[in-house]
């Protein structure tokens, strides 16, 4: 936990179809998934969930007939009874992801990068010890870029662990403290970011040879 984990490739590597079978999405073949030591291969969606795995996809995930606040309360209210245990939970994550403003915003009104962060303080409302963040940069402004960088380096600094993918390979890699490329559903290089960008066999199949990191 409290790292930061990139899973990068070419097209039909194989990137989203891993995240699926650890979230439980779709059911691996053969092999384990675990958690501390505890294995989940088997288990459904909800079990990963409460042993932890957070998942934010691609695609749009927020309530599109809610405001921002209903949102975050409706994931909320899955793991809390409490009223007044939601509303704190409810504030402070609308603090942490500088939010506040928007509380009362109805989902179709934000912008690329704010939706991305109140999916991510949907995540959050689950209380994960791991997230998964699947093409995080896809669809928003390099203004958002930024912002969602500083939002993942919250998520580390709080001892959250972060497995990330996206095409953006060169503001992916500025995040993470090591990553995995995978060609052909395998793993071809693993290392910290400025060892893969120095990797001849990655060059030559993935980043090309005037990569620049």
């Amino acid at each position: 936990s409290g790292e930061v984990i990139g899973l990068l490739g070419p097209n039909g590597a194989g990137k989203t179809t891993s995240f699926y079978m650890i979230v439980g999405l779709i059911a691996a073949d053969a092999g384990s998934i675990t958690l501390n030591g505890e294995e989940l291969r088997h288990s459904p969606i909800h079990q990963r969930a409460q042993a932890g795995i957070g998942y934010l996809p691609q695609e749009a995930s927020i309530f599109r007939k809610m405001t921002v606040e209903q949102n975050i309360r409706a994931i909320l209210e899955i793991r809390l009874r409490d009223k007044q245990q939601i509303e704190t939970r409810l504030n402070k994550l609308l603090a942490d992801l500088n939010i506040e403003r928007l509380r009362h915003s109805p989902a179709p009104a934000l912008s690329g990068g704010e939706r991305r962060r109140v999916e991510i303080a949907r995540v959050l409302a689950m209380q994960p010890r791991f997230i998964l963040l699947d093409e995080p940069f896809a669809g928003v402004d390099p203004i958002a870029v930024i912002d969602i960088q500083k939002i993942i380096e919250f998520l580390k600094q709080r001892g959250i662990g972060v497995l990330i993918t996206d095409h953006n390979v060169r503001e992916t890699l500025r995040i993470c403290d090591r990553a995995y490329i995978i060609s052909d559903g395998t793993v071809l290089a693993t290392g910290k970011p400025e060892e893969l960008v120095n990797n001849e066999q990655v060059r030559a199949v993935y980043l090309g040879e005037n990569f620049d990191y």
